[in-house]
Parts: structure tokens; C-alpha cells; sequence
């Protein structure tokens, strides 16, 4: 938990830096590259969470991985966390500073899953539905899960809408099993 609030306060000051240099939606994408190349890579996760690794040996590997592909205010804020001996915390930070960008942008993100691909038309319907009860713009995340067998999950915050044939049928199970008529002694 600690560590959560420690990456929040880091997220939280690069967005601040972003803002003021008005490198936001920059930024937001090199954070996006940060979070998914640590996510990818194993061996880079186990790397900066290394303690016997000096922090110049590490400074030089995450250098080598991020300066060409980031912009220079992301890759100083890495360099700056590294000589902190913070970067076992970056792949939470750069996640912090996602969560804090959508915030700040007003945008929503629903988890929607499927037993199927979703097509651009449902997609946009859904779209439409979410925007009626919350405020902000709307973020799809589409996954696809075959052991629903039917149907669609929506997740929105802490809100969530199931009504996937998997459900329906646990439901109809649990009916069934308090069958009324057979008294149980």
C-alpha cells in the first residue's frame, strides 16, 4: 500500500510537469511505452526490482531501452526515480500516471467482455449507453472470453453489469438448488 502512494505521488508530480510544459498527451503516450515494455519483459520487471544491481548499471539499461523511443522529460523523471532507488516502482508509477491522466481528461474506462470480438457497431452502441450515466468521455476495453459462452460483462469503476450466459445459468443453478418442495431434515 505504501508503495501505491508513493507511485501516486510520483505519477502525480510528472502530470503536474506535463501540464506545465504542455506535453501532456506526449507524455501519456511515452508512459503507455514505459508500462507495457516493463509488462512485456520479465526480465526487465525482475531487473528493477533487483536490489544487488547497482542504480548506474540500472540508469544505463533503462537508458538504453527508453531514450530513443521516449521524450526527454520522461526519460529525466526515469533517470531522476532511478537515483532515488525508486524504479522498482516504475511500471506502478507509469500505471499511476495513467489512471491520473484519464482522471484529469475526464475519461471513462468500461471493461467489456465478450465470448466474441466485439464489431465497431456494438462497440459505438455501448459507447452510447455508458455516456447516458456517466459524465466524460468513454474509453472501451474489449477482452474476449470464450467461458462466458454468451452474453456481455460491463465493467465501469466500481460498477459492473453481467449478463453473460455463464451468470444466467449459475443463477438458474442456485434456483434449483433451493428447491421448496424437498424438505432437507
Amino acid at each position: 500500500m505504501k508503495e501505491v502512494r508513493v507511485a501516486s505521488r510520483y505519477a502525480k508530480s510528472l502530470l503536474g510537469l506535463a501540464v506545465e510544459q504542455n506535453k501532456l498527451d506526449k507524455i501519456y503516450q511515452d508512459m503507455l511505452f514505459v508500462k507495457n515494455t516493463i509488462a512485456d519483459s520479465r526480465e526487465l520487471e525482475l531487473l528493477l526490482k533487483n536490489p544487488i544491481i547497482k542504480k548506474d548499471k540500472k540508469e544505463k539499461i533503462l537508458n538504453e531501452i527508453f531514450a530513443s523511443h521516449i521524450d526527454t522529460v520522461p526519460m529525466m523523471f526515469i533517470n531522476i526515480i532511478t537515483r532515488k532507488n525508486r524504479e522498482r516502482i516504475l511500471f506502478d508509477i507509469a500505471d499511476a500516471f495513467i489512471h491520473q491522466y484519464k482522471v484529469y481528461n475526464n475519461i471513462v474506462t468500461a471493461e467489456v467482455t465478450t465470448a466474441i470480438p466485439l464489431d465497431d457497431k456494438l462497440k459505438n452502441e455501448i459507447i452510447e449507453q455508458i455516456k447516458k450515466s456517466e459524465n466524460g468521455n468513454v474509453e472501451v476495453d474489449a477482452k474476449v472470453d470464450k467461458s462466458i459462452i454468451g452474453g456481455i460483462i460491463v465493467r465501469v469503476g466500481d460498477k459492473q453489469l453481467n449478463e453473460s450466459i455463464k451468470y444466467k445459468l449459475n443463477q438458474l443453478r442456485k434456483q434449483f438448488d433451493d428447491n421448496l418442495y424437498i424438505k432437507e431434515y
